[in-house]
């Protein structure tokens, strides 16, 4: 069966195949978290995106062997079982810089603006975009036998960017960063991997930029 990215916590988790990288989506947790597991084809070494809640259903998606956890932000949600999966697994952990006093666990590898993370032979590019919280990032993995893939945390969903409180310097600092530094670069195929609920792309997006802008959330 294709990949389609709706998952329901306490059911199965969904599977992509790509050439080189094997993405596993799952759900978890009381908020109806996703967390995903990206995994090397070539050298078998798997990075895990917000170990997010449920330390069972994580580490039995992962297995028995993570070299990485990268937090996408500071909100406890998304990294409540970080520290159940670090103990069991010896996993390095990454996140933003500005956000990682804020996670309950001390961060191995603080990101910035243009890093890069390697998965095994792949790469994923990290983007800092403020307003959600200070220091969101989400990674992008220019898939080089296809189109960009792109896990945004809660920075952006179907539908708008993530949540800015009602704050207006804070919506426009993460349009501006979600148009700058996504809708801008990238094509439309480009497929986005939020931190709750269903995919999208940036295509099925993109023409609603206009109205996220006016409504202003």
């Amino acid at each position: 069966m294709s990949y389609h990215g709706a998952v329901t916590v306490g059911g199965r988790p969904d599977v992509r195949e790509l050439a080189h990288l094997i993405i596993t989506k799952v759900a978890v947790g009381p908020y109806d978290n996703n967390a995903y597991l990206l995994r090397c084809r070539a050298t078998g070494e798997q990075l895990l995106i917000d170990a997010a809640a449920d330390a069972p259903t994580l580490l039995e998606t992962v297995g028995t062997e993570l070299a990485t956890v990268v937090t996408t932000h500071r909100h406890q949600d998304h990294w409540a079982a970080l520290a159940e999966v670090v103990a069991a697994t010896g996993a390095r952990t990454a996140a933003g810089r500005i956000d990682a006093e804020g996670i309950g666990v001390a961060t191995d590898l603080p990101l910035d603006d243009g890093d890069t993370v390697k998965v095994g032979d792949c790469a994923l590019t990290v983007r800092h975009l403020v307003g959600h919280t200070p220091g969101a990032i989400v990674l992008v993995y220019d898939d080089p036998e296809g189109h960009p893939h792109v896990f945004t945390g809660d920075c952006l969903f179907p539908g708008g960017v993530g949540n800015t409180w009602k704050d207006p310097a804070a919506f426009d600092s993460l349009y501006r960063d979600v148009t700058g530094k996504l809708f801008d670069v990238l094509p439309d195929e480009s497929w986005v991997y939020p931190g709750h609920g269903k995919d999208t792309t940036l295509g099925a997006e993109r023409p609603h930029l206009s109205e996220w802008r006016e409504r202003g959330w």
